[in-house]
C-alpha cells in the first residue's frame, strides 16, 4: 500500500480530472472546495453546493471532513456548520473508499435518501415526518 500523501495525492487528483470542479486552499491537498450538482430524481435535482473536504493527515484511514458551505436543507446536514451526519463517513469510513465515492455515491444517497430519524436538522426532520409536501416545498427553496 502507498504512503498515506501518496494517496491522498492519487484521490485528490482522481477528483480533478473527473467532472468535479476543486478548488484547492492554501494551494494544499489538505483543503479543498468542490462543486456537487444535486443528483438528478430528486428534489435536489438543479441545485449546485460548494462542498468543504479537509483530510486529516493520517487519510485513507481516517475519512475525510465533508461539509456543505452553501445553505441547503436536509434532515441530516446541520443548518449552520453544513456539516453532514453520514454513518460511512462518521463511522463506518474504510480505506477502500475514496473521494469519488464520497461524491459519486454516499452525498448522492444522502440527497436521495433523508434519515429523518437521526437528525442534524431537527426542524426539517419534524417537517419531513409530518408534512412531505411542505418539506418539498422548502427544500425546492432553499436550494
Amino acid at each position: 500500500m502507498s504512503s498515506p500523501s501518496k494517496r491522498r495525492e492519487m484521490d485528490v487528483m482522481k477528483l480533478m480530472m473527473s467532472d468535479y470542479n476543486v478548488e484547492t486552499i492554501n494551494d494544499g491537498l489538505n483543503e479543498f472546495n468542490v462543486e456537487f450538482h444535486g443528483p438528478k430524481e430528486s428534489l435536489y435535482e438543479g441545485g449546485v453546493w460548494k462542498i468543504r473536504v479537509e483530510l486529516p493527515e493520517s487519510y485513507p484511514y481516517k475519512s475525510p471532513s465533508i461539509g456543505f458551505i452553501n445553505k441547503i436543507y436536509h434532515p441530516n446536514v446541520d443548518e449552520m456548520s453544513g456539516s453532514v451526519c453520514l454513518d460511512v463517513i462518521n463511522q463506518s469510513w474504510s480505506p477502500m473508499f475514496d473521494l469519488l465515492n464520497v461524491f459519486e455515491v454516499f452525498l448522492p444517497q444522502l440527497l436521495l435518501y433523508p434519515n429523518p430519524s437521526d437528525p442534524l436538522n431537527g426542524d426539517a426532520a419534524s417537517l419531513m415526518m409530518k408534512d412531505k409536501k411542505q418539506y418539498d416545498l422548502k427544500v425546492k427553496e432553499v436550494a
